[in-house]
């Protein structure tokens, strides 16, 4: 397999493909796009990228089967794996929330993401939230907190176990970190297992040896 990810610094969907490549404990081939630069138009025109409409991640299985979007990415390696890597809780009820959780995800929180674009390298001093930012914060903690209290039980994370629903929410962890975005109480351990997960200290640590800047993407006001 070959998954094409953009900056680690950046590309917040990039770490949830990753994620749940290196979750698989399939082997894959790491292909690092730098994102924006120079070069940036013509490269995700190629045909490597035409099947994504240019966008990354894009996994590829061979000469044949491309997948593109995370989620879907999450999907296909869940049922290449049989479905015995642990992508979804055993349980209905909690498999039935952790998905619509990953599904929220994907499709909300646009204002978060607008105005708290992610950048690993950086923690930013706290500062006011628009209120549409913090009505996303409101949400996320509202339903991690649900997950939390019914299925976290005494493991670190959404559903006791490190799932896809982390993986989902792990670069959301990591802006709340970036721009030191107060949290209540339940939350701050949560956020800090995810950091520590070892999957994510390995994404962090190429974040940090990257040397692209996008300066679009510098400032607490990047988007």
């Amino acid at each position: 397999m070959k998954l094409f990810i953009g900056n680690k610094a950046y590309s917040s969907w990039s770490l949830r493909g990753w994620l749940a490549a290196r979750h698989s404990g399939l082997a894959f081939e790491e292909v690092a796009v730098p994102l924006y630069d120079e070069d940036w138009s013509n490269r995700r025109e190629g045909d490597e990228f035409a099947p994504s409409g240019g966008k990354v991640p894009i996994l590829w299985d061979g000469d044949d089967i491309v997948v593109w979007d995370s989620l879907a990415i999450v999907e296909y390696l869940n049922e290449k794996t049989g479905g015995t890597r642990g992508y979804w809780p055993e349980s209905p009820a909690a498999r039935a929330m952790a998905r619509s959780m990953a599904a929220e995800m994907h499709s909300s929180f646009a204002a978060l993401r607008r105005n708290h674009g992610m950048n690993i390298r950086r923690i930013y001093p706290t500062a006011p939230l628009d209120p549409e930012v913090q009505a996303d914060v409101i949400r996320i903690m509202q339903i991690w907190a649900e997950a939390r209290a019914r299925f976290g039980g005494a493991g670190d994370y959404l559903f006791g176990d490190w799932s896809a629903a982390d993986m989902m929410f792990a670069p959301v962890v990591t802006r709340f970190v970036t721009y030191s975005i107060p949290l209540p109480r339940f939350a701050v351990p949560y956020c800090q297992a995810v950091i520590s997960h070892p999957h994510m200290q390995e994404w962090i640590g190429g974040a940090q040896a990257e040397d692209w800047v996008i300066e679009q993407f510098e400032g607490p006001a990047a988007d």
